[in-house]
């Protein structure tokens, strides 16, 4: 069975809207031509809050009319998250016709990429039943917010390398009071995300046996 092909775009620090504008556009080209690669984007941006279209204000601790933050709401599922430098943000966009046409079963893909991604540096990555994301010691080192149309994937993860986290302080991150979050630098002090990078553009490959294609 040849595998399929994925192209791997590693990018450095890209503004959010930048990076959501080039999402939007390789998604559209996929719906136009299913026959198109997949993708998969890895980059950082610099500060900045995302509500996912259904996401609730009130798990916002600042005044949306007076912020000092850049937020925006967007078409993924999911309530409010935080990127920042130091975070290694993921944005596959595939055609799950190619895989399973199942996204119970792509949300846990991500996760099995991230989870097996910890194991390299010793760390045992988990999944809370009814969430989506994943824990190390009861604290969330990775969240996951897609949106699917028409079976062309396009959002994806985030993974809390080693980020100043004080940004987490101004919400409550996906909604949950009572799971704090945590970056793997508290575990592993000096790692960085160029070199997780490539950890994650591996264990990718293989959970989804895609051919990377730089």
């Amino acid at each position: 069975m040849s595998m399929h092909r994925c192209l791997l775009y590693h990018r450095g620090l890209l503004p959010y809207l930048e990076a959501l504008e080039w999402q939007r556009t390789l998604m559209s080209d996929r719906l136009n031509n299913p026959n198109l690669d997949d993708v998969l984007i890895l980059l950082e941006h610099p500060p900045v809050y995302t509500l996912g279209q259904g996401a609730t204000l009130e798990f916002l601790k600042f005044d949306l009319d007076k912020s000092n933050f850049d937020v925006y709401r967007v078409e993924r599922g999911g309530e409010v998250t935080y990127h920042c430098p130091g975070q290694l943000v993921g944005y596959p966009i595939l055609n799950l016709q190619r895989y399973q046409k199942d996204l119970h079963w792509y949300l846990r893909q991500l996760e099995e990429v991230l989870i097996r991604v910890l194991a390299i540096y010793g760390l045992q990555g988990e999944r809370i039943p009814s969430f989506t994301g994943v824990w190390v010691e009861g604290r969330k080192v990775a969240a996951i917010g897609i949106k699917v149309s028409r079976w062309i994937t396009m959002h994806g993860f985030a993974l809390n390398v080693c980020p100043d986290l004080k940004g987490f302080r101004q919400i409550v991150p996906c909604g949950i009071a009572d799971k704090p979050v945590a970056s793997l630098a508290e575990w592993i002090p000096g790692i960085t995300c160029e070199e997780v990078r490539f950890h994650v553009s591996q264990s990718f490959a293989e959970v989804f046996s895609v051919e990377l294609v730089e």
